[in-house]
Order: C-alpha cells, then sequence, then structure tokens
C-alpha cells in the first residue's frame, strides 16, 4: 500500500516510515522543510511538502493514498488548545478526501486521561474534557461513519528509545539537571505506562493492516511503572540526589509539568495485544534510562 503519514520526520514518525518501508509498503511522507525532506528521502520515502495547518497539502496527500497515519501533532502547549483544534481539523480534512473508500485512517491519541487512578483499557471511551482540549478521538469516530476505517492508536506518556529529544523522560532530566536532584510527588507510587518506540512503530503498521473502524488500540509495553522508580533511574544516571516533594511543591519543582508528573495512569494493551498479534520486544523505560541514552 501506498501511505501517507503525517508527523513522518519526528520522533515516532521515523520509526512508523521505516517500519512500513521494511514492510514493503511505500511511504509518502509530510514534510515542511528542506531538512524534514531530505530525511524522507533518505529513509526511501516519497515527499509531500506541507503541514498540519495547510490543508490543502493534507488533503492532496491522503488522495494519493491507500491509507493514512496521522501521527504529527503541534506540541506547543504554550497555546494548547490551539493546536488541538488544528488536529480536530485536519482529521476532518484528511477524513473528507477518504470518505467512501474504506481506507484505513489511523489517529494518534493518549493512554494517560483514559481512566485517571484506574488501568486504562481499550474498550473505555472517556468524555470529552475540556479541561484537556484534544479531541482526536472524537474526530476519529467522526469521520469513522463516512466509510472509512478510522481507528485510534493510543500512545503511552513516555514513548522512549534512542533520539528521544522531547518527550517526558528528556523534560524531567532536565527539570532535574535545573534543580540539582530528581523528584516524585509525595510517596511517587503513582504510575505511568510506557513503550519503545520501535514497539509503537510496529503496532501502528499492524493497526493500518487490520484496521477495524472506530477500534482503540493501546500502544503500552508495561502496564505501570511507579514516577518514584523512573525519578530513581534518573537521579543514579546523572549522580543527582533523588528526593520526594510535597505536592503543595510540585508545581515549583516541576513548572508547567506538574500536572503530568502527578498523573495516576495504568494501563493495558491486552486486547491489543490479542486483536493483532502485537508482542513488545524491545528495552522496558528503566532498562533505556539505565543505558544512559538520556544523559546527554
Amino acid at each position: 500500500m501506498r501511505i501517507f503519514v503525517t508527523g513522518a520526520t519526528g520522533f515516532i514518525g521515523t520509526a512508523i516510515v521505516q517500519e512500513l518501508i521494511n514492510a514493503g509498503h511505500q511511504v509518502l511522507g509530510l514534510a515542511r522543510s528542506d531538512a524534514s525532506a531530505q530525511k524522507l528521502i533518505t529513509a526511501g520515502a516519497e515527499v509531500h511538502r506541507g503541514d498540519l495547518e495547510d490543508l490543502d497539502s493534507l488533503r492532496s496527500g491522503a488522495a494519493q493514498s491507500d491509507g493514512v497515519i496521522h501521527a504529527g501533532f503541534i506540541h506547543d502547549f504554550t497555546r494548547f488548545a490551539e493546536v488541538c483544534e488544528v488536529d480536530k481539523i485536519a482529521i476532518e480534512a484528511i477524513g473528507s478526501v477518504l470518505a467512501n473508500s474504506d481506507r484505513p485512517f489511523i489517529v494518534t491519541s493518549g493512554t494517560a486521561l483514559v481512566n485517571p487512578g484506574k488501568l486504562a483499557t481499550e474498550d473505555i471511551i472517556p468524555p470529552f474534557n475540556p479541561a484537556w482540549p484534544r479531541a482526536s478521538e472524537q474526530a476519529a469516530d467522526a469521520v469513522a461513519t463516512q466509510g472509512i476505517r478510522a481507528s485510534v492508536i493510543r500512545l503511552s506518556p513516555s514513548v522512549h528509545g534512542k533520539d528521544d529529544q522531547h518527550g517526558f523522560i528528556p523534560i524531567l532530566v532536565s527539570i532535574a539537571r535545573e534543580k540539582g536532584f530528581s523528584a516524585y510527588i509525595g510517596e511517587g507510587q503513582n504510575r505511568w505506562n510506557a513503550v519503545h518506540r520501535l514497539d509503537a512503530a510496529h503496532l501502528f503498521r499492524l493497526a493500518l493492516e487490520n484496521a477495524t473502524p472506530s477500534a482503540r488500540y493501546h500502544a503500552c509495553a508495561e502496564e505501570a511503572i511507579t514516577v518514584k522508580s523512573i525519578a530513581e533511574a534518573i537521579g543514579k544516571q546523572l549522580g543527582l540526589p533523588v528526593k520526594s516533594i510535597a505536592p503543595e511543591e510540585a508545581s515549583e519543582y516541576f513548572g508547567w509539568f506538574a500536572q503530568m508528573a502527578s498523573i495516576d495512569c495504568p494501563a493495558s494493551s491486552r486486547w491489543t495485544q490479542e486483536h493483532l498479534n502485537w508482542i513488545p520486544k524491545h528495552p522496558t523505560l528503566l532498562n533505556d534510562i539505565e543505558k544512559g541514552i538520556y544523559n546527554n
């Protein structure tokens, strides 16, 4: 198949592109710069110039494809509501071209807010939360009614691996270096789930090839890792002390990241693994931290 991929030159997108090419698919990757275009050419993909706010480029890319993986998102938390709206409109634009074609369309979301404090499973569809206005899943469900095999991959809060520069672990590493110690909140028993980016990329391909309309797939290889254990691994690698901080100190230490540092979001991928025969095999999050890939 010829697959149009948004976010094709990002941390996860580059792994998706290589996974697709290695499996015999052709890739048409969205690129907004000459550097991104060259990156795609080097990987063996075709280049489609544009960006997530250029709706004509999105519609054109989708029209040239047998399926779409929408892995792109503008990670600008200073204007989060605005970029969430950009994402929603982008999904609608792509969907308008794929309508009545039965072509697969994979949309990216996250596991973190599916069932906070309890185990998130694929069958849980949380209501829209205005405080977290990303509407990727709602937009995917809407286009799925238009004769498109639109489904959702929910990514773990930590998608980790070599070359991760902007994910949650690099954020924690940067804060620890700035503050002089690695911290967790309270007893640090709140949990994240995690996945290696190569395992996530493999799941994107499997979901594309076996897409079920409105299905949710969980890209989480590890159900629950305490934030305390993450802070301890970071502290050990950086040679910094590890401390517990009180909840009222979280904003001072973590800044805008305090909410995510405090969230409890274990998630299961049992149904995903059984349904798609997805078997994660790459290093765990703590293994990657212990290998020192975040020390640079």
